[in-house]
């Protein structure tokens, strides 16, 4: 897979025309740049440096003692080792490959783009000091915002058993829950089916699953509580698992039939049937080179006409090794969101679509459902909830 994401890196340098892509890292087991899992898939002890050129030369320099293990690899050209300093190194390679662009992992709006920390920033330009290269540093926010977020078939198909794990166990859900139980009930429920198959969730596990039943003012991240699960309540559960490095992330709404009930109350099913059409008609809408503030807008506007008031996040994100993926989002122009939502959406990209609204009296009804950008459209990852589920 890192071959893979290699061959892909060059090609993204250029086309956003960049010389040089530049990953740094140093103590990984500490705090690692996360781009690493995709280049290199190992870690290392001492400041090392993980260049790929546009034209297709790849280079690492690292601790003597990590020498060894990264040619192992078999990723780059050549693996550079040194014992007092890597200046030598990296400056010869450098002046030998000439960039007029060299891009290091440091952005305002994307985390997963924003691996260097600011002390290996200041030892990186220290080392380049005075040699003129400390001119041309640029971020590289698009090319690992392309290479997270462009899916291959293997990492679509991976995505696709998480996907498919996560209903089945929310199948489960839907016949082992009664009335009385806890949120904290169900979510170890959901954990004990997850551990039966030896699988780890795709995020911690505090708020995964996250359970939330009845009225609540509780947060969307919030974890499980005591609260008991009642006939009346609607309930839904975020959660999601991580198969062979690849994660899902699933919103399911749920209904508890109150005595001689035999379906959810109108005001239930306005909202739950509200939020099912925004969820179609922005898959409707998605394709490449649209915005993700576009795509917000066509759900927010719906809902809102609807007489709900608007959800307080993003319509969605992307999804990949992480649970939070990427830089596009499908998000309003809220500052907290920076460019974020302006950026064109492309093929092969994975993100969610979770709308929310909130029915007083019964709960809160949100679905996360899971597509993948396509040629001239979009594809459901997850086929989509359209009908409420039951508890009886």
């Amino acid at each position: 897979m890192e071959n893979e994401k290699i061959s892909q890196a060059v090609k993204i340098l250029n086309e956003l025309n960049i010389d040089m892509w530049i990953t740094i890292d140093k103590e990984s087991e500490l705090m690692t740049d996360p781009v690493m899992d995709y280049i290199v898939g190992a870690g290392v002890t001492w400041l090392s440096f993980f260049i790929i050129s546009a034209t297709g030369e790849k280079y690492a320099i690292v601790g003597n003692l990590d020498l060894e293990k990264i040619e192992r690899l078999s990723l780059f050209d050549k693996v550079f080792s040194y014992k007092n300093s890597p200046k030598d190194d990296l400056l010869s390679i450098l002046n030998k490959l000439n960039p007029k662009k060299i891009a290091i992992n440091f952005s305002e709006d994307s985390p997963s783009a924003d691996g260097i920390t600011y002390g290996k920033f200041l030892r990186f330009m220290k080392l380049l000091d005075g040699s003129g290269f400390e001119n041309k540093i640029v971020s590289s926010e698009k090319i690992i915002g392309a290479l997270r977020g462009r899916k291959s078939a293997e990492e679509i198909k991976r995505m696709e058993k998480a996907v498919e794990i996560t209903l089945d166990i929310y199948d489960k859900v839907t016949k082992f829950t009664k009335p009385g139980m806890t949120e904290k009930d169900v979510a170890a429920f959901i954990k004990s089916e997850r551990e039966k198959l030896g699988l780890k969730p795709s995020w911690e596990e505090e708020s995964n699953p996250s359970v939330f039943t009845g009225p609540q003012d509780n947060g969307a991240h919030s974890g499980p509580t005591d609260k008991v699960i009642e006939k009346g309540h609607v309930f839904n559960i975020d959660s999601g698992v991580i198969y062979n490095k690849y994660c899902s992330d699933l919103q399911r709404t749920w209904y508890v039939l109150k005595d001689g009930e035999t379906k959810a109350p109108e005001k239930v099913m306005h909202g739950f049937n509200t939020i099912v059409e925004s969820i179609r008609l922005s898959f409707e809408a998605l394709k490449p080179g649209v915005r993700g503030i576009d795509i917000d807008t066509i759900a927010r506007e719906y809902i809102v006409s609807r007489g709900y008031d608007e959800y307080p996040h993003a319509l969605g994100h992307q999804v990949g090794r992480t649970a939070h993926d990427g830089s596009a989002l499908l998000a309003p122009a809220w500052e907290r969101y920076g460019d974020l939502p302006f950026i064109p959406l492309e093929k092969d990209q994975v993100f969610t679509i979770e709308p929310r609204l909130y029915l007083k009296e019964y709960g809160v009804a949100t679905i996360e459902e899971m597509v993948v950008i396509t040629e001239d459209g979009a594809r459901w990852l997850s086929p989509p909830q359209t009908e409420i589920f039951l508890v009886k």
